[in-house]
């Protein structure tokens, strides 16, 4: 049959038509048997049907109020399976505990610490460990300021090489106009910092905004 088309008579098409929500197992079985064809594979058979839109009906979905067939059913015992199943209380192990480091794709250091992630509910969640020592050391960052880190160094978390500074000081400092802080030599950074603190206070002031 590879290679060759394979015919079907009038009545053999009427007939498969009559059973396509049969199983196509159970119905290429049927099939051959009463028109007395060999040859034919399940696969020949399945694609005839869906040629001619003769589906089964069945989609492999539960249907509203189906009760599943294992329902109120415990697993029978097996040592193999019971070796690598988790117990009572037992955590998996890789589970990421307080206190768990991760460099983020921006090279920043993140920290698991105990509070509720407000988008999953769970128990732990990161968050930047330059600003949580920050914090931890010198209260809650205000708003409209952001933590700059001083000596260039991201992974360098210790509160005194971060400043906060007001979020407009930012491209100053690195933007495509700015004084390139980030890439300054360590003995000039002072003094790019404390220009740049200069020039936003000026033009606060002449906005008459708070510096």
């Amino acid at each position: 049959m590879k290679g060759r088309a394979i015919t079907y008579s009038d009545s053999e098409l009427a007939w498969i038509k009559a059973n396509a929500q049969m199983p196509r197992a159970e119905a290429l079985s049927l099939f051959s048997a009463l028109f007395h064809r060999t040859g034919i594979t399940v696969t020949n058979f399945n694609a005839l049907c869906k040629r001619k839109g003769w589906l089964t009906g069945r989609n492999g979905r539960f249907s509203a109020g189906q009760i599943p067939l294992n329902k109120g059913k415990k697993m029978p015992f097996n040592p193999n399976s019971a070796r690598t199943q988790f117990k009572t209380g037992q955590m998996p192990h890789n589970t990421k505990f307080a206190g768990h480091e991760r460099v983020s794709k921006d090279g920043y250091i993140e920290i698991s610490i105990e509070d509720t992630n407000p988008h999953t509910g769970f128990s732990r969640r990161y968050v930047l460990k330059q600003r949580y020592l920050w914090e931890q050391a010198n209260g809650s960052l205000p708003e409209g300021m952001v933590l700059k880190c001083l000596d260039g160094e991201k992974t360098n978390t210790d509160p005194s090489n971060w400043e906060a500074i007001p979020r407009a000081m930012l491209p100053r400092l690195n933007g495509i106009h700015g004084r390139g802080y980030d890439k300054a030599p360590a003995q000039i950074k002072p003094t790019i910092l404390a220009i740049t603190k200069l020039e936003h206070k000026a033009r606060s002031a002449r906005k008459g905004e708070q510096p």
